[in-house]
């Protein structure tokens, strides 16, 4: 089943249509599917993703969610609903002073029974492995338990898709893995469809399929090993290898028989196979 459709969408945040941020897309994502979009600032990715949401509505062509028209105003509540959005930075999602109390606010506003708000509010953060942080301070954690307690604020809800929209991108290392974890087992084992908006290329590499954008279209789509494999035409698009990959790229190229991976375990047994043979 398609959990998004776009056929030939176009959005313009000028008034004379000029420039579009989305420009002709045709696009389908399905449900369960694990989709990673790339692309440098300006590409069009952030549109794309607020065009799913409804926080943007095509100036032509249609954008559906589950079968239902974003551009249906009678259909935004149940659109979100069923796309719940992660934003860049998770303070500006908090709206409480208790954990517990912010990953309630989600339910209430969609009308949840009182008594069904706290088992939601139990299922999200253990989702997310926060049980013991429920009745914390939000400003007293880590950037990657906030992003983890935005998450479990969508996930209340009880969205069918989830979108991050630059989630971990102001995260060290260690909250970027933290999300990205948490990301990967609710599309496992929740069966959610992921959206990922992101820079950091060895997070596609978690994706089913990745697309890349350029002022506002797709121009490669495929697997990420798939895209990558395309290390030329992704220089184009000012785009970077993941880290492992463009290590063993280099290595290669100085004369070393490294072959191409895109894990760093992979090229860490290739360097080693390299050596014995000197």
């Amino acid at each position: 089943m398609e959990a998004v459709h776009f056929e030939n969408v176009k959005y313009s945040y000028t008034e004379n249509g000029k420039r579009f941020a989305v420009n002709g897309v045709t696009l389908s994502i399905e449900e369960g599917e694990f989709v990673a979009v790339l692309g440098r600032n300006g590409s069009g990715k952030s549109t794309l993703a607020k065009l799913i949401n409804a926080l943007l509505t095509p100036v032509s062509g249609k954008v559906e969610v589950f079968g239902m028209d974003t551009s249906d105003n009678k259909k935004t509540f149940e659109i979100r609903k069923n796309a719940g959005m992660v934003f860049q930075n998770p303070d500006n999602q908090m709206v409480a002073s208790i954990v517990e109390d912010d990953v309630a606010f989600g339910p209430e506003n969609i009308g949840v029974p009182r008594e069904e708000i706290g088992e939601r509010i139990g299922f999200a953060l253990k989702a997310v492995g926060m049980e013991e942080y429920r009745t914390s301070t939000p400003t007293r954690l880590s950037g990657g338990q906030k992003q983890r307690i935005a998450i479990a604020g969508v996930l209340a809800i009880k969205p069918k898709i989830m979108i991050l929209d630059e989630s971990t991108a102001m995260l060290d290392p260690k909250g970027r893995r933290e999300v990205m974890d948490v990301v990967k087992r609710l599309n496992k084992e929740e069966n959610m469809t992921v959206i990922l908006i992101t820079h950091f290329m060895d997070e596609a590499l978690e994706a089913d399929r990745a697309i890349v954008m350029n002022q506002g279209e797709i121009v490669m789509q495929g697997t990420p090993e798939e895209i990558f494999r395309r290390s030329d035409e992704l220089e184009i698009y000012n785009l970077a290898l993941p880290r492992a990959a463009a290590i063993a790229k280099k290595l290669s190229a100085g004369g070393m028989p490294v072959a191409t991976a895109f894990d760093a375990e992979t090229v860490a047994e290739e360097i080693c196979e390299s050596l014995r043979r000197i």
